[in-house]
């Protein structure tokens, strides 16, 4: 009698196949993950700029100044504290990674030469369209702006 056995295993095939498999769900997340990383570092400078505006505007209603000094350091306790790294910063309060700074003077329209490490303050001013900034109708105006992860886009909110 001619008995077949049947060896246990897995062919060559299967197993290119199962790699094959594998390879493309490694690859899909690999490509994905630097742009989830981007849109959470966009997140978070949004939540700064938020913050920032929040910050002016109680500056605003606690003091008879239309115009919060950064450089002064009392502006910065009107800052989320964990992210003020110093007092009495004269060049900027360093938010995290990100470097606060306040333009105190707008007397027309311009653009901001804003970079995705610094968040800018605009006092008397208000957002425009893409990375410019118009003159506000009052002092107590101010446009916040800071550079995105994701090209060339800016964020920008007003008080």
């Amino acid at each position: 009698m001619n008995t077949q056995t049947k060896s246990k295993g897995f062919t060559i095939i299967e197993v290119v196949l199962v790699l094959a498999i594998a390879g493309l769900i490694f690859l899909m997340v690999f490509i994905a993950l630097p742009a989830l990383q981007r849109n959470q570092k966009d997140s978070d400078r949004k939540a700064q700029v938020g913050k920032v505006v929040a910050a002016i505007v109680s500056w605003q209603s606690n003091n008879s100044t239309a115009i919060p000094s950064v450089s002064d350091g009392k502006f910065e306790k009107y800052l989320d504290s964990k992210y003020v790294t110093g007092a009495g910063v004269t060049t900027g309060i360093p938010l995290g990674a990100t470097t606060l700074t306040a333009i105190n003077s707008v007397t027309a329209a311009g653009t901001t030469a804003v970079t995705t490490d610094e968040v800018i303050i605009y006092m008397g001013a208000k957002c425009g369209v893409n990375n410019a900034f118009d003159k506000g109708s009052s002092k107590r105006q101010a446009a916040v702006f800071t550079k995105l992860e994701n090209g060339e886009s800016f964020y920008c909110q007003s008080t």
